[in-house]
């Protein structure tokens, strides 16, 4: 049996997809599925174990048979890749054709095309983002709307970073000997495959983010999927590079662990919020009120939970050689001036904030946002392309630090948060289900990461009988009236009514239930493919 007869397609075919489903890149997909689908199952089930030893436990601690490598001051990560030394903007956004163009030519450094939170993963939208990437390095992107309005890519365009889905997701249209191959080898694979070369002819290279690794054990299977990828192409072994997020609490506690096993190939760390906070939630669910959290808007990075997390990171970044990158300003430009000034005086405070801390750069969504976010980096770093320089050993963080959620300057949630995460989630969902991964709700930019913490906020506040602000109670009965609420106004305002009973199905199984799905994507998946293939 070839390796291309055992892989099996279920996802219709569209014109041009077979640029990218060659027989060759899918047998590319096969080798790496061979070599890795055995590591990665084992890995998701050491997810299970942990999440049961944190549950039974109720703490987390920095690992003693890691010491020496935190310890050690010798080791440092490989030296900056082309086209990623300056990295004080950057932009968000998943790899749609008129995005592509507008995160290229925004005036970012980089470009982070996101196939993970900020796309829904249809079978079109995923293969012909790659298209479209594809497309941009070979400057073959120039589209006019019907109303006259051109997109082409300029001469300076940003760096492409890749953000793969992780590794918890399954590509359910892609089979291998009847089983799903790993989403994040499909999107890793398919890319590396038809634009690394591309890449590093341009003088810059394949790059990556990666998310939602929980520990260093994760990060030492990438970066076994780089070498063996880098390998199987020819490519030079150390020429991929990734920037790790960490966005759950489990990382956290092993940063240098992480940038150890990838050193050969590492290029930074990225401070999450909303996965961070929703990975909190998720491993301390049964712990009682000790870790319920305020209304989500209030749980800001300059909460000391939150600041002893970042500190950490800039410091563990700077000392080991690579890059801190701080987090997102989702806001979306306003036509109300008074608004729009309110917005963006909130994201330059959050930006100087991270540019003081030692952050070498920091995300956007909008590129409305860029110059205000290069304006607060370029005051602090002038000529520099960073601030690696900037050691940060006046921190130090414990554990106990980390997990000091009782130390919140914030108090009780309040009904408007309750109201306020039914009414994002069900309309992100909504969107989601439909096939818009990156969506602007109530002047924010709001990915799947929103939705994750929004319903597991949802749950934890019903589920402890959380006591709100004013007294009253947070309870199933009291969430399900307003998730009966926003569905009515979501069907006046004309969204499709079976999206929307799909999005409210979604919300109470996964923010209603006993337990609290690991993710919400996960339990969604499914729903969403069978939508999917029934459409097709």
């Amino acid at each position: 049996m070839t390796l291309t007869s055992r892989i099996e397609i279920l996802g219709e075919h569209e014109e041009r997809f077979e640029e990218i489903l060659t027989p060759e890149a899918l047998q590319f997909l096969v080798r790496l599925h061979d070599a890795f689908a055995g590591r990665r199952a084992e890995l998701l089930a050491e997810r299970g174990r942990r999440a049961a030893e944190l549950a039974a436990t109720g703490t987390l601690d920095f690992l003693p048979q890691t010491r020496a490598v935190r310890e050690d001051l010798g080791w440092r990560v490989a030296p900056t890749a082309p086209g990623l030394a300056d990295r004080r903007v950057e932009i968000t956004g998943p790899p749609e054709r008129r995005m592509t163009v507008n995160a290229l030519n925004s005036g970012a450094k980089v470009w982070l095309a996101d196939f993970e939170d900020a796309t829904s993963p249809t079978w079109h939208n995923l293969v012909s983002g790659q298209l479209n990437l594809l497309d941009a390095i070979e400057r073959r992107i120039d589209d006019t709307t019907p109303e006259g309005k051109r997109y082409r890519i300029g001469d300076t365009p940003a760096t492409i970073v890749v953000r793969p889905r992780g590794w918890h997701l399954d590509e359910a249209h892609l089979l291998v000997d009847g089983h799903p191959v790993a989403g994040a080898l499909v999107d890793f694979g398919l890319y590396l495959f038809h634009c690394g070369r591309r890449q590093i002819e341009r003088g810059s290279g394949p790059y990556f983010y990666l998310p939602k690794l929980e520990n260093h054990l994760e990060a030492r299977l990438w970066n076994d999927v780089f070498t063996f990828a880098q390998a199987e192409l020819g490519i030079p072994h150390g020429t991929v590079r990734a920037t790790v997020l960490i966005e759950t609490i489990t990382a956290a506690f092993e940063m240098d662990e992480i940038l150890y096993e990838l050193r050969e190939h590492a290029a930074g760390l990225n401070a999450g919020r909303w996965d961070y906070l929703f990975s909190l939630i998720k491993n301390f669910a049964d712990q009682g009120p000790r870790f319920v959290l305020p209304d989500r808007a209030q749980v800001t990075m300059t909460q000391p939970f939150m600041r002893a997390y970042t500190d950490l990171l800039v410091r563990t970044c700077h000392r080991r050689g690579a890059h801190a990158i701080g987090g997102m300003a989702a806001a979306v430009p306003s036509k109300d001036p008074a608004a729009n000034e309110a917005a963006l005086t909130r994201v330059r405070l959050d930006k100087e904030r991270e540019a003081g801390d030692g952050f070498d750069g920091s995300w956007v969504a909008h590129p409305g946002l860029v110059a205000t976010c290069r304006a607060v980096f370029d005051a602090v770093l002038g000529e520099r392309p960073h601030q690696l320089d900037r050691g940060r050993e006046d921190v130090e963080v414990t554990a106990v630090d980390l997990l000091a959620v009782q130390r919140l300057s914030v108090g009780l949630p309040t009904e408007q948060g309750v109201r306020s995460n039914v009414a994002v989630a069900l309309r992100y969902l909504t969107a989601w289900l439909g096939g818009t991964g990156a969506v602007a709700v109530f002047g924010l930019m709001e990915d799947v990461a929103t939705a994750e913490i929004a319903r597991c906020q949802l749950w934890q506040w019903q589920h402890h009988c959380s006591r709100l602000t004013g007294g009253s109670l947070a309870t199933p009965d009291m969430v399900r009236r307003l998730i009966d609420g926003e569905r009515a106004a979501l069907l006046a305002e004309g969204a499709d009514p079976a999206l929307v009973d799909d999005a409210v199905r979604i919300l109470e199984e996964t923010a209603l239930g006993a337990d609290l799905p690991a993710f919400l994507t996960t339990e969604a998946y499914a729903r969403h493919l069978v939508r999917v293939r029934t459409a097709a």
